[in-house]
């Protein structure tokens, strides 16, 4: 082996080498790489300041075993807010291969769950720029969010800080994009995504499926289901298509849930106005996560929701609405800050428990006057709705406790009661019109319920929304708390 430097060959070797040289030298010039974030007061290190992304275009390859990590390849358009000499991705739990800006070669190092990047030339504010990352996405590596295993293959579930662990990204839901998937899977593999499918091609032994969002989705709203399943579709209101993904088993057990979701969507439209998207539909895992998913036009259910005896049929309805409305209330309308997060729940636990009313003969009244009573423990255990407490280490989606569910859904139904219905009703339908496609906060929320309700109702909010008690129900005297256990 000789160790005389060769002369390059060409050119473009030539520039290549001489643009890693450079990559070099600025490298040198700069401190160390350091993660960043955008402050959030629950989750600091998500999000990085900088730029704003346009769109994701995210290429995955499965070969047929999801225990292994897959080769991918992460394309984001975004456009510079401030001059970037380095551009901080959040990403972690893969192997990044390579990373280029604009074309051209980057150098790249990871800190902590940041992929911090520095191009061989800094970006000016204004400027459009491209980042490439070449890298593995680890379905082993996301054991706390992220890949979820199914019996047969692989789903998402990101919510609320695991989008990184799947993905490079800005993995905060204030920053919205449009997302493009490239699936390459086995030509027995079902593979589905948010959005409408635009592109399915063979390419040897393997099928590549594109889908495409027509409206921009956070991070943590992104989906993709890989397995042996089958898609049933059928027609929503106005001709909405609904594609709903089953394990192939399960097709005719599931089939009289599944059936109910039109009326659904038409109950909620009647309540709030038209579905925001451009498709709908059910994505049913063979997998134990204890959760359910709003993951965007494409919700993600346990199967085990719709075969266990015990549920009753008024429950599984009221769940499976709970997350239809999270469509308009947290994917269409999403959270500027996660301690805006009572806004997506809180709705979607309203609409829920109004459905089981109507359909189920579950009082909303009696459900209120039991949350009412538990509601100062809950504010002492987690923080009040708009102000809870940050998770523990390792409790990732300690976020989501009673106080954000049916401790925020009283929130909404004192304001009914001090508003009225038809100006809490025209409140309702405002909000998802007004915020449409975009992000919200709750000083936003207060602002046009105070607007609708012709005076100011800045204390009420205050004293619901940020009080360590909870204040006195309107119309309700005899409604008492309960004093916390721990007290």
């Amino acid at each position: 082996m000789s160790l005389t430097p060769r002369r390059p060959r060409s050119r473009r070797l030539r520039a290549v080498l001489l643009g890693a040289a450079a990559a070099s030298v600025v490298a040198a010039a700069l401190p160390a790489p350091v993660p960043l974030g955008i402050g959030d007061p629950l989750f600091p290190h998500l999000g990085n300041p900088g730029y704003d992304v346009l769109s994701y275009d995210i290429g995955l390859t499965y070969l047929g075993d999801n225990s292994k990590p897959m080769e991918a390849v992460t394309t984001i358009d975004a456009v510079a807010t401030d001059g970037l000499e380095r551009i901080n991705l959040d990403f972690a739990r893969g192997t990044v291969h390579g990373v280029e800006v604009n074309g051209r070669p980057a150098e790249f190092a990871s800190v902590d769950e940041d992929l911090v990047v520095t191009p061989q030339s800094p970006v000016h504010a204004g400027e459009p720029v491209r980042i490439t990352v070449r890298h593995t996405s680890d379905p082993n590596a996301a054991r706390d969010g992220g890949w979820v295993r199914t019996t047969d293959g692989l789903v998402m579930a990101n919510q609320a800080d695991a989008a990184h662990r799947v993905f490079p990204c800005n993995d905060h839901p204030s920053d919205k994009a449009f997302f493009t998937f490239h699936v390459a899977a086995p030509a027995d593999v079902t593979v589905v995504a948010n959005g409408l499918p635009i592109a399915r091609e063979r390419q040897g032994g393997r099928v590549v499926s594109t889908y495409r969002t027509s409206h921009p989705m956070a991070t943590e709203l992104a989906q993709v289901s890989i397995g042996h399943s089958v898609v049933l579709h059928r027609e929503g209101p106005h001709g909405l298509p609904i594609r709903d993904v089953v394990p192939a088993a399960d097709k005719a057990v599931l089939e009289p849930w599944l059936k109910k979701t039109p009326g659904h969507i038409a109950w909620m439209e009647r309540q709030v106005g038209r579905y925001p998207f451009e498709t709908y539909g059910a994505l049913i895992a063979g997998a134990d996560t204890g959760f359910e998913l709003e993951t965007q036009t494409l919700t993600l259910f346990e199967r085990s929701l719709f075969v266990r005896p015990e549920f009753p049929e008024w429950y599984v309805d009221a769940v499976m609405v709970h997350e239809l409305a999270h469509h308009w209330f947290g994917d269409s309308v999403s959270p500027r800050r996660w301690a805006d997060v009572w806004l997506n729940e809180g709705h979607a636990t309203w609409y829920e428990a109004k459905y089981a009313e109507e359909f189920g003969k579950r009082s909303m009244d009696q459900r209120m006057k039991a949350a009412y009573g538990l509601s100062d423990g809950w504010r002492a255990a987690g923080g009040p709705p708009a102000a809870p407490r940050a998770s523990a280490p390792g409790q990732k989606i300690g976020i989501f406790r009673p106080i954000v569910y049916d401790g925020s859904a009283l929130v909404l139904y004192a304001l009914r009661e001090e508003i009225g219905t038809k100006a809490f009703d025209r409140l309702e339908r405002r909000w998802v019109r007004d915020h449409r496609d975009s992000t919200a906060t709750t000083a936003d929320f207060s602002a046009l319920a105070s607007r609708i309700a012709g005076r100011d109702l800045s204390g009420f909010f205050k004293a619901w929304l940020y009080g360590e008690k909870t204040p006195p129900m309107p119309g309700h005297p005899d409604w008492h708390t309960q004093k916390p256990k721990h007290a």
